[in-house]
């Protein structure tokens, strides 16, 4: 009866043993590749699986996205500049029977070649387009990768450029040369304003001298006309010469009305006749005296 005890006892732990080998659990977000006496067998789908112990082995492959940071690369770009740049990869496996058949290691094989195009594609660009053209090495990057791992059942998804250090020395040169452009933007704005103030000065003395204005005109006209060989079309304060110039032609007529009246009064009674044998004509003059043209 003891004997009989044992052997049940130990044919109920070849049996759990036996379903412990056998029984396989595939998660949602993976997929089995089953291996029978080492030939391939095909891809089991998530849920529950038997297969023979001993004779048949089970890969198991996930299908979510991974994400691997590529370490930072010391890279030359085409203008001769050093650089360090990292980024980081996502990838996943698009199919399970590839990716156990046809590469050893998913995760390192991407990883190295990944590394690899990173420089490739950076040393092709200067420094100013590796910092400007972001998206399109990223995407060149993942045009390369795409092409290569295709036969590994793997999808490049994204690429991203994670940090870009420049040399020290370079940095320096960079924050000196910000430093003299705000300075010039600085002492620039200072001579505006410098120049604007004295321009206003200018002009209201010119306001209170209307005369100033075409003396700097006369001015602006000698120093144009060093260069005698061209042709200079120089605007003139049109309305202010007018205006000037009636009210001088006014002045100048009010001025000769009364010395004209006097002239015509004066000519009757003090004219002189010359002899005409002498081929003289008698003129009037303003004071009455003969003059002989």
């Amino acid at each position: 009866m003891k004997v009989l005890i044992i052997v049940l006892i130990a044919v109920l732990l070849l049996i759990l043993l036996a379903l412990k080998l056998a029984v396989r659990i595939v998660k949602q977000y993976e997929q089995g590749v089953l291996f029978r006496l080492g030939r391939l067998r095909g891809s089991l789908n998530p849920g529950f699986r038997l297969i023979i112990p001993y004779i048949d082995v089970m890969h198991r492959v996930s299908l979510r996205v991974v994400t691997m940071p590529i370490q930072s690369q010391g890279i030359i770009t085409r203008d001769n500049v050093s650089v360090d740049v990292s980024a980081v990869a996502y990838y996943k496996v698009v199919d399970a029977v590839k990716s156990v058949v046809a590469i050893e290691n998913v995760r390192s094989a991407i990883d190295q070649i990944a590394q690899t195009t990173l420089r490739k594609v950076v040393g092709q660009h200067t420094l100013d387009q590796t910092l400007s053209e972001t998206d399109q090495i990223n995407l060149d990057i993942r045009k390369i990768l795409d092409v290569t791992t295709v036969d590994w059942g793997v999808e490049v998804t994204l690429v991203e450029l994670k940090d870009i250090q420049l040399p020290e020395t370079m940095k320096r040169a960079m924050a000196k040369q910000a430093e003299r452009e705000k300075r010039a933007k600085i002492i620039n704005a200072e001579g505006e304003s410098l120049a604007a103030t004295a321009l206003g000065d200018a002009s209201d003395i010119m306001m209170a001298h209307p005369l100033a204005l075409q003396l700097r005109n006369l001015q602006s006209l000698v120093e144009i006309g060093v260069d005698k060989n061209s042709t200079v079309v120089f605007p003139a304060p049109l309305m202010t010469t007018i205006s000037e110039l009636g009210a001088f032609l006014a002045r100048e007529t009010a001025a000769a009305a009364p010395a004209a009246a006097s002239a015509d009064s004066s000519s009757a009674t003090s004219a002189v006749a010359l002899p005409s044998s002498a081929g003289l004509t008698p003129i009037v003059t303003a004071n009455g005296g003969p003059e002989s043209r």
